[in-house]
């Protein structure tokens, strides 16, 4: 006879009535049908729930939020008349200091969970000053499919402006916009101009994009904004080139938003997806923005990454700055554009940044020389291949590697190259906390994790930044 307990009636398609227990990751919420767990978005703890079972496994399910029967106590009302559909934001519907509780609890599930660390010191999260407006970039797109809200679907009314959108993406839906009527992410302005050009593109019967049949002028809005100068830049992207449009547009810009302090025209007339485009034309302005983090300063092209809340970066880097000593010979591994390697930069005689992409390595030796940091020196290539005892022969020895990885984490190699060095201090900085855990324990062997500091980079998302600080075990 079979012994083995059956898996609860839970099929796709099927209405259930859930509790919901827990903050899972990824902003679900998770409830169970015996001992078979069910995720599902939009909810919290505490809820009491009717959802529709949308994607069947053999451990788990997922479900789509249908009801809210009996609200949690937690459960708040969000800012955004587009939480819940909009895929900017997750938590709106509970308050910050509960997001702030359950990103904790996620970085600490994964360390013991995945990494088998059992008395870890993980310290109270940093949490943001404004969990709203931080964002110092925001990428919106045009199209010409808008996504209909369930009540504009059900009613009969004519939509007269439903093939033309300006706003995000729908989880999951590349060819369908959501037409934003509100965003909380970025600075205020940002919105302003976001709703003004819409309406300027109407009225002027300015088509958008189609990215099926490749037809239409108008792909993306980008807006960039700078915290401590007040820098504003405006990039439109666009499907070929047009002065006809582009002038009287840019004009009309100036004129409604003077702080603007630079425009942006990117060319992309390819089907890829891509809003850097083929080229670019500065139609006012430098052509970039200026942005410091604490004495330094950095200049910001359009396609250029920088942390996309100067607040918290800034939090961050402190973080990291406050594990180390000075130090002879510093690496950062990952450095991007080398914002992290000149913030530190006063703690070591030599830093090494590596670096895959070109362009940053680029934009990274710039920033060092405009900031006076002349012995820091950037390498390209892919970390597992370039990381390899010849640079270290070049470059010297680390006495100290901070790390700062894709969300994949660190190749198993560029693992066991830092096992072989053996620096006396590891700080592994990480937007995603499993891959961490994951990539600490293979250093565990050598290295013991002394403490775990949560930063929210992101309010009202499930994304949390974390850092791990390890000192290297003494030879027994």
């Amino acid at each position: 006879m079979n012994h083995e307990p059956l898996l609860p009636r839970v099929k796709k398609g099927k209405e259930l009535i859930l509790d919901i227990t827990t903050a899972a990751y990824e902003g679900k919420g998770l409830g169970k049908v015996g001992e078979y767990a069910v995720f599902v978005k939009n909810t919290a703890p505490g809820d009491r729930v009717r959802v529709r079972i949308n994607r069947k496994r053999k451990k788990y399910a997922e479900g789509t939020l249908l009801e809210v029967l009996q609200p949690s106590p937690v459960r708040i009302t969000p800012k955004c008349r587009h939480a819940g559909t909009c895929g900017g934001c997750t938590w709106q519907h509970i308050p910050y200091e509960k997001e702030l509780e359950y990103k904790s609890s996620h970085v600490s599930d994964h360390f013991q969970r995945i990494g088998g660390f059992h008395d870890i010191a993980t310290q109270p999260v940093i949490g943001a000053p404004e969990p709203f407006y931080y964002r110092n970039k925001m990428e919106y797109t045009f199209g010409d499919r808008r996504w209909l809200t369930e009540e504009e679907v059900q009613s009969d009314r004519e939509i007269a402006d439903r093939d033309f959108a300006l706003g995000l993406h729908v989880p999951g839906r590349y060819d369908r916009i959501l037409n934003l009527e509100e965003c909380h992410l970025q600075h205020p302005v940002s919105f302003r101009i976001l709703d003004a050009v819409r309406e300027h593109a109407l009225a002027r019967h300015i088509p958008p994009y189609n990215t099926h049949k490749h037809e239409g002028f108008l792909r993306n809005l980008i807006i960039r904004n700078a915290e401590h100068t007040g820098d504003l830049m405006v990039n439109l992207v666009t499907n070929g080139e047009d002065d006809t449009v582009m002038s009287p547009l840019t004009g009309w810009l100036l004129e409604t938003f003077p702080e603007i302090t630079t425009v942006i025209h990117t060319i992309n007339d390819t089907r890829s997806p891509s809003s850097e485009g083929r080229y670019q034309k500065v139609l006012h302005g430098p052509g970039f923005i200026r942005e410091h983090l604490g004495s330094y300063h950095f200049r910001i092209d359009p396609n250029t990454f920088f942390q996309t809340n100067t607040r918290q970066a800034k939090a961050l880097y402190d973080v990291v700055l406050g594990a180390l000593d000075n130090v002879p010979v510093l690496y950062d591994l990952y450095c991007g554009v080398g914002t992290l390697s000149a913030y530190l930069s006063g703690k070591a005689e030599r830093v090494v940044g590596i670096e895959i992409h070109a362009g940053a390595v680029e934009k990274a030796r710039e920033n060092a020389a405009e900031n006076g940091v002349g012995h820091a020196v950037f390498e390209q290539g892919d970390m597992k291949d370039i990381f390899n005892d010849d640079l270290i022969r070049r470059h010297g020895r680390p006495d100290v590697i901070v790390t700062d990885p894709p969300r994949a984490g660190m190749h198993e190699s560029v693992i066991g190259q830092i096992l072989s060095i053996l620096p006396e201090k590891i700080i592994y900085v990480s937007c995603n906390s499993a891959t961490q855990a994951r990539d600490v324990a293979l250093l565990a062997e050598n290295y013991r994790l002394e403490h775990i500091q949560p930063v929210d980079m992101f309010p009202r998302t499930y994304h949390i930044e974390s850092v791990a600080v390890l000192s290297r075990k003494e030879a027994e």
